[in-house]
C-alpha cells in the first residue's frame, strides 16, 4: 500500500487526525465502556457492563458515514497514528442549520487538548461545508473538563436545563452551550 501523503488534508490540525471508525477500533469502544465516571458524563447514565458484540457492532454500525443512524462517527488519532478517543456529529438539523458534537477521549490520553482540537476540526466542517450556522450542546453539571473545553473553544453559556438528568440517586441540571458561526470565525481570527 502506497504511503499517505497527509500535507493537504482538511481533517487533521498540527496534533490529531480524524478518520473513519475501522473494523478494529472495536476494541477501544469496548476499552473505553469500563470507564463508568466518563461514560455516566457522557450518556447521563451508567450503562450495562459492556460486551465484545456490542462494541463489534457499535463500529460496524457507524463505519460509513451513514446519516441514517444519525450521527457522523469519526475515530481521533495523535500524529503517531494512534487511537485517542472518538468525536462525532450529532443532531444535525440541516432546515434550521443547527447541529451538535459528541466526543470521548480515552483515558489514558486526556487532558492534551485533542478533544478540543478534534471538535475545531468539526466545527470547520460543519460551518464551511455543511453550510450549518449554530453548534448547540450541553454539559452535565459537575463535568468540569468539557464546560471547561466549550469555553475554550468560544461557545456562550446559554442556560441551564435544571433537574433534568436523573443519575447516581441524584437530580442533575444540564449546563447550554453555544456557538454561531460567526463568533467561531471571530474566535479562530478567519475573517
Amino acid at each position: 500500500m502506497r504511503e499517505i501523503n497527509y500535507n493537504n488534508y482538511f481533517w487533521q490540525d498540527d496534533q490529531v487526525r480524524l478518520r473513519a471508525l475501522r473494523e478494529e477500533d472495536w476494541e477501544n469502544h469496548y476499552y473505553n465502556r469500563f470507564d463508568s465516571p466518563a461514560r455516566r458524563l457522557l450518556e447521563c447514565a451508567v450503562e450495562l457492563p459492556p460486551t465484545n458484540a456490542e462494541a463489534k457492532k457499535f463500529t460496524e454500525a457507524f463505519s460509513d458515514f451513514s446519516l441514517d443512524r444519525g450521527r457522523i462517527m469519526f475515530t481521533i488519532e495523535n500524529m503517531d497514528g494512534e487511537n485517542v478517543g472518538g468525536v462525532n456529529l450529532n443532531s444535525i438539523d440541516e432546515r434550521n442549520g443547527t447541529f451538535s458534537i459528541g466526543i470521548q477521549i480515552d483515558r489514558d490520553h486526556r487532558g492534551k487538548g485533542y478533544g478540543t482540537r478534534a471538535i475545531r476540526i468539526l466545527l470547520k466542517y460543519a460551518f464551511f461545508e455543511r453550510r450549518l450556522n449554530k453548534f448547540n450542546d450541553c454539559v452535565l453539571e459537575g463535568n468540569e473538563p468539557s464546560a471547561a473545553m466549550m469555553r475554550k473553544l468560544g461557545c456562550v453559556e446559554e442556560g441551564v436545563r435544571r433537574q433534568v438528568i436523573y443519575t447516581d440517586g441524584k437530580y442533575r441540571d444540564l449546563l447550554l452551550f453555544g456557538l454561531t458561526k460567526n463568533e467561531f470565525i471571530d474566535k479562530e481570527g478567519l475573517a
